[in-house]
């Protein structure tokens, strides 16, 4: 499960290993916040030497995995699981360096409270939304929304599908199919950049996507689909009938589904207005 998280409003890329129950975490992602570099890879890198040099357990313990890059594609980087990242973080004088590893072990010990009871997740989730202002009726959908969705992938993986990219193919092939638009689309629409699309959609926009999805399930269920091809017929089939749906609501209401519409802070609204 790959996510994205939050140290001080910045992001770090991680991947969380359900087989091995632990966190892995972009190493650039970590140097950039902790040393404040322009250039963190070139600092990586010069680190990575003197930690080869020194004969250090850590170089032997980096590994690679594919997350998404700058330019919105899967690519290789380097990441560290929590006790690999704290020894790293040893190595570089940063005053954020303390704050940094209380923010570590509280991402771990909520993903141990969310494994013993997932109940947690889902209150986490709603208590960041009501947060961010969004309103009952909506933080209601988006729940119901990532249920449908949790319960496609589920099929996804039992029937074969195992890389994130192939996750991502998929999902992009429903997407167009019911919004006429990819995913890419509908989010350059709404201002984003690496905002989560559906924590900005609309309510009309996620019951539409959870339509497509629920959709998909079942017919992919019905057909016992299997593997990446399979799969993405039912995809195309289950994005047609929410796509039917939306167009036989629009025609009826004159108003588009699709919006341009977000949640991202004024500030931000502002800032990508004048670009």
């Amino acid at each position: 499960m790959d996510n994205i998280q939050l140290f001080e409003q910045k992001q770090i890329r991680s991947h969380w290993d359900a087989q091995h129950e632990k966190w892995f975490f972009s190493v650039i992602d970590v140097i950039e916040i902790l040393t404040e570099s322009s250039i963190p890879k070139r600092y990586w890198s010069d680190l990575k030497k003197k930690l080869a040099l020194e004969g250090s357990e850590v170089y032997e313990k980096i590994v690679r995995l594919k997350m998404i890059s700058g330019d919105k594609k899967m690519r290789e980087t380097d990441v560290a699981d929590t006790e690999s990242l704290l020894r790293i973080i040893q190595s570089i004088p940063s005053p954020k360096a303390e704050p940094f590893k209380l923010w570590l072990a509280k991402v771990g010990y909520e993903r141990m409270q969310e494994i013993a009871d997932p109940a947690q997740s889902l209150d986490r989730a709603r208590e960041n939304w009501q947060k961010a202002g969004r309103s009952e009726k909506w933080i209601q959908q988006r729940m119901t929304g990532q249920e449908t969705r949790n319960k496609l992938t589920d099929y996804w993986k039992e029937s074969g599908v195992e890389k994130q990219d192939e996750f991502a193919y998929l999902t992009n092939i429903i997407h167009t199919e019911w919004a006429g638009l990819t995913v890419k689309d509908h989010k350059e629409i709404k201002g984003l950049k690496n905002q989560n699309l559906r924590d900005h959609m609309s309510e009309s926009e996620l019951i539409f996507t959870a339509l497509a999805e629920l959709s998909t399930r079942k017919i992919a269920e019905t057909d016992e689909a299997k593997g990446v091809n399979e799969n993405a017929i039912a995809g195309k089939k289950g994005g047609t009938i929410a796509r039917n749906a939306r167009l036989a609501l629009e025609e009826k209401t004159g108003q588009k589904i699709i919006s341009s519409d977000n949640f991202l802070p004024p500030a931000r609204k502002k800032k990508q207005i004048n670009k």
